[in-house]
């Protein structure tokens, strides 16, 4: 963070500031206070000051360059402490904006380091260890268990399962045979796999990805406050009215001193230090009470896109669900001879000398259930195709239903089929080779998933959308749990892009709520983007622009109500400082405004439109947005 000039150069103006304010109130001689204050001036704003003078030679009239200016005539009629207050104010939105840039370029080029710097290249000498970028289109290239895949291409040999919950969601590792494909940087499993290369380094999905979070990220950048996209003509206007006010009356006859005094009396009563903190107070405030409730927002400009939300939608794996699988139903068939906590028990035997995500799901059902796994010998594992171990005595084995089911076994297979069509992945376990039973297995639906589901609906008036990588039955099976009608499966990250642009294109605001690599490019893409904090990967953090820290999905609603509630104070705000504006203004043009009047005007505006959006730090003002958007 000290890294970057524009944080370095707003915490020293901000500290400059503090003591001149100290010495000020302590009743300290002016020219320290005074020296403090312009010290503060030079260290927030020359880079301001520089950004507009380069804006001004490209004919543009740039609000940086409008504040500095601002801050200068304010300190020309003694008002000094406006002026550094102003300031710092830039100083610390300009070092927020550019600690925010740095991040998303770090973890985008983070995303890259999970693509393997090297691969084992397979050719007529055997094995070499080459650059992955090297690889080229029709190679072929060895992935031992545990390795990440070098490249995308397709499986020529062996049988593993890889974990691709990174690129496509799926909350269970996919099990991979010949004629598969992979994808270059998801992880191998306990198999050995010979791929043959089908795309080049910079080709590949996750190149893909980090391409289009760039894209994305770079067109958001241009997104502002409201405020600030009607900066350039109220800075065209303020000044010219500025000069002409000081140069008409020359022209007149008026003394010089009397001309300077107007016109710069109407600088600072028409300047916008009211209108900025009409904007600021009210966002910043919200960002601090979300953030004391485990959300964190990451910039005022992300808080107001928040509020303007009208779409929201979902990944699944690992956002409205807990991202791992569970066991949600042990069916024996029958003729087992085996009740259903038998079964349980003798399959988490077999298992628990497995690492495959699916055998610890099973091991973890049996100990919940007060059945410690027995000891298991002679254990085997087939990348892929499932286990077998000898347990007390009787051969047990425990595995995917094309592997381990026979032709005869119709029961079996009629189980096997009911439970996939539900959106369950289905594990057989045999005993002594006879089928004995099935075991169902699913990611679980976070808890209050459903209710946040109902809050945005009524908040928004729309039902959130799901967009998931996962296969089509399990997304329908827990969309109906959740109370989602709208399902989108299937989707690779570009898949989730395009889903996000179409809602868009339909007039929607959207708010997509994820958490993985494969969630990125979405979340950047889209209105606004909320990813899961504890569950979150890097990217996905690095991008949304809001972070659920505590993965409670009830903030999600909580926080776009809040979100709301801090634009309708801004925009209560823009009318205050407006119309305080429009008055002491007109006085200052058509009558005799003084100068103290002048000032205390402009000052009690800002302190009324500070103050008023200062009330979002209240605990109250996030019980009522959190009751706001259940009802």
């Amino acid at each position: 963070m000290w890294s970057l000039p524009e944080v370095r150069w707003a915490a020293t103006a901000t500290v400059l500031f503090a003591a001149g304010g100290i010495l000020h109130l302590a009743g300290a001689p002016s020219w320290s206070w005074w020296g403090l204050y312009l010290a503060c001036y030079a260290a927030g704003g020359w880079e301001p000051g520089l950004s507009g003078l380069r804006a001004l030679r490209d004919r543009t009239l740039d609000v940086d360059l409008l504040m500095v200016v601002a801050a200068i005539g304010a300190a020309a009629i003694g008002q000094v402490f406006d002026g550094a207050l102003l300031i710092v104010i830039f100083a610390t939105s300009g070092a927020l904006e550019a600690l925010a840039t740095k991040r998303t370029e770090d973890a985008v080029r983070g995303l890259l380091d999970l693509a393997p710097e090297q691969a084992t290249r397979l050719g007529e000498h055997g094995e070499d260890r080459v650059p992955a970028a090297d690889l080229a289109v029709g190679e072929t290239i060895l992935v031992r268990p545990g390795e990440r895949i070098g490249a995308d291409g397709q499986v020529i040999a062996g049988a593993s399962a890889v974990d691709q919950a990174g690129i496509t969601g799926e909350s269970v590792p996919a099990d991979k045979a010949v004629g598969d494909e992979v994808f270059a940087g998801t992880l191998n499993g306990s198999g050995v796999l010979r791929v043959r290369v089908t795309r080049p380094a910079a080709e590949t999905v996750i190149a893909r990805i980090v391409a289009m979070v760039r894209e994305a990220t770079a067109t958001k950048a241009g997104t502002q406050l409201f405020i600030e996209k009607v900066e350039q003509r109220y800075s065209v206007v303020m000044v010219a009215a500025t000069v002409a006010l000081f140069a008409v009356p020359l022209l007149w006859g008026v003394p010089l001193q009397e001309a300077l005094l107007r016109a710069m009396t109407f600088m600072i009563v028409a300047s916008p230090c009211a209108v900025v903190l009409a904007t600021m107070p009210p966002l910043l405030a919200a960002i601090a009470n979300a953030g004391r409730h485990g959300v964190l927002v990451k910039s005022a400009v992300a808080m107001e896109q928040l509020g303007s939300v009208t779409q929201v939608a979902f990944d699944k794996t690992g956002t409205l669900t807990e991202g791992r699988p569970h066991v949600t139903g042990v069916h024996v068939l029958p003729g087992a001879g085996l009740d259903e906590r038998r079964l349980l028990a003798l399959a988490a035997s077999a298992e628990q000398g497995s690492e495959h995500p699916l055998g610890r799901a099973v091991v973890r059902a049996a100990r919940a259930a007060g059945l410690p796994p027995g000891q298991a010998v002679a254990f085997g594992s087939r990348p892929g195709l499932g286990v077998r171990a000898r347990v007390e005595g009787r051969l047990v084995e425990v595995g995917s239903p094309a592997h381990l089911l026979d032709a005869g076994d119709e029961a079996a297979a009629r189980l096997v089929d009911d439970l996939q069509r539900g959106g369950h992945t289905a594990v057989v376990t045999r005993v002594d080779g006879t089928t004995a039973g099935v075991l169902a297995l699913a990611d679980r639906m976070r808890p209050g998933a459903a209710e946040a589901v109902a809050r945005l609906t009524t908040l928004t008036g729309t039902t959130p959308v799901l967009l998931t990588g996962d296969n089509p039955r399990a997304a329908h099976r827990l969309a109906g749990q959740a109370g989602i009608t709208d399902v989108r499966a299937g989707l690779l990250p570009a898949g989730k892009v395009a889903a996000v642009r179409e809602l868009q294109a339909d007039g929607a605001r959207v708010a997509l709520v994820g958490d993985g690599v494969n969630d990125a490019p979405a979340l950047a893409g889209a209105h606004a983007g909320i990813a899961m904090g504890r569950t979150g990967s890097d990217l996905a953090l690095d991008t949304a622009d809001a972070v659920i820290t505590r993965d409670e999905l009830s903030a999600v609603p909580a926080v776009l109500a809040l979100a709301r509630r801090a634009r309708r104070l801004v925009v209560a705000n823009l009318v205050i400082a407006f119309t305080f504006i429009a008055v002491l203004v007109a006085w200052d043009l058509f009558g005799d405004l003084p100068l103290p009047l002048g000032v205390a005007g402009h000052e009690g505006s800002t302190v009324i439109v500070g103050l008023n959006g200062l009330r979002l730090l209240r605990g109250a003002a996030w019980r009522r947005a959190a009751g706001a958007s259940s009802v």
